[in-house]
C-alpha cells in the first residue's frame, strides 16, 4: 500500500478538506476525495501547541477536540469508503488512533461510527500510559464514552474497573490476583474516588490502598473527589482523615 502523503496544514487542499470535515460539508468532502485519489489517506501536519509537529489523518481531523462534529458519523463513513484507515496513528508526541480522540471527547456517536468501520477497540498508544481508548475515557472522566466502549466489548484494566464502579471485577481481581502491587491498588483506589464509587473505594482501602496517594495532576483521592463533586466520597474520606495535596505539603513541611 502506498505511503500516505503529507500535507502542510497551510496547503490549499488541506485547508479545504479540513473545512469540509470540521463543518460537516459532506458534498464538499466527497468532491475533494473524488478529485484527489489518495487524499483519504493523507496526513496533515502542523505545529500544535503543547505537542510539537505532528501528523494527523483525516479521521483525526474528524475526531479532534472538541469532537461532536456536524455529520461526524457520516464523515467517518465517507472517509473510510474512500480508503481512510480507521486505525491510523497520530505521528508525533503520541500514537493515538481516531478512536482514542473520540473517547477523550466523550463523542459516543463517533465511537460507534469508528468501531462499525473496523477500528480496533483495544488499540494501544493512549496519552494515558500508552493504553486503550478506554484508558483515555476513564482518565479524562468521559463517562458516557467509557460506558459505551464497555458495551462494545472493551476489556477494562483493574484501574478501569475501579474507576467505572465495576465492583465484581475489582473483587475478582483482588481475589484471583494476589500479586497485585501496592501501586496498582493505590491507582485503582484513586480512580474509584474519581468516579465516585464508594463501595469500590471501601473495598480497595480494605485491601491496603493509600488514602492519601497523590495521583494524576498532583491530586490526592480527596482532591479528585472534590473536583468531580463526588460528595459521598468526599464525606467518607474526610471522616477518615484524608488529606488534600495542600495538606500533604503542610504535613511534610512544604
Amino acid at each position: 500500500m502506498p505511503t500516505p502523503r503529507t500535507l502542510s496544514s497551510q496547503d490549499p487542499v488541506a485547508v479545504a478538506v479540513t473545512e469540509a470535515i470540521v463543518t460537516g460539508d459532506l458534498d464538499a468532502l466527497r468532491a475533494l476525495l473524488a478529485e484527489d485519489p489518495g487524499l483519504a489517506r493523507a496526513r496533515v501536519v502542523e505545529d500544535r501547541e503543547g505537542c510539537g509537529p505532528g501528523g494527523r489523518s483525516l479521521l483525526h481531523l474528524a475526531t479532534d477536540w472538541p469532537g461532536h462534529r456536524p455529520h461526524g458519523p457520516e464523515t467517518v463513513a465517507v472517509l473510510v469508503a474512500a480508503g481512510a484507515d480507521p486505525d491510523a496513528r497520530f505521528t508525533g508526541a503520541h500514537r493515538e488512533t481516531p478512536l482514542h480522540w473520540a473517547a477523550s471527547n466523550d463523542d459516543v456517536a463517533m465511537i460507534d461510527a469508528l468501531v462499525a468501520a473496523g477500528a480496533d477497540i483495544e488499540a494501544d498508544g493512549a496519552v494515558i500510559a500508552g493504553g486503550t481508548p478506554l484508558a483515555d475515557a476513564r482518565a479524562f472522566g468521559q463517562w458516557r464514552a467509557a460506558r459505551r466502549l464497555l458495551e462494545l466489548g472493551a476489556l477494562p484494566t483493574f484501574q478501569d474497573a475501579a474507576t467505572l464502579g465495576l465492583l465484581d471485577l475489582v473483587e475478582a481481581r483482588l481475589t484471583d490476583s494476589p500479586a497485585l502491587s501496592p501501586e496498582e491498588i493505590d491507582q485503582a483506589f484513586w480512580g474509584a474516588c474519581q468516579g465516585g464509587w464508594l463501595p469500590v473505594a471501601v473495598r480497595l482501602l480494605e485491601a491496603g490502598a493509600d488514602i492519601d496517594r497523590i495521583g494524576w495532576n498532583d491530586l490526592t483521592p480527596l482532591d479528585i473527589a472534590r473536583a468531580e463533586k463526588a460528595e459521598e466520597i468526599v464525606g467518607w474520606l474526610t471522616a477518615r482523615g484524608a488529606r488534600t495535596r495542600a495538606g500533604h505539603g503542610a504535613a511534610d513541611g512544604g
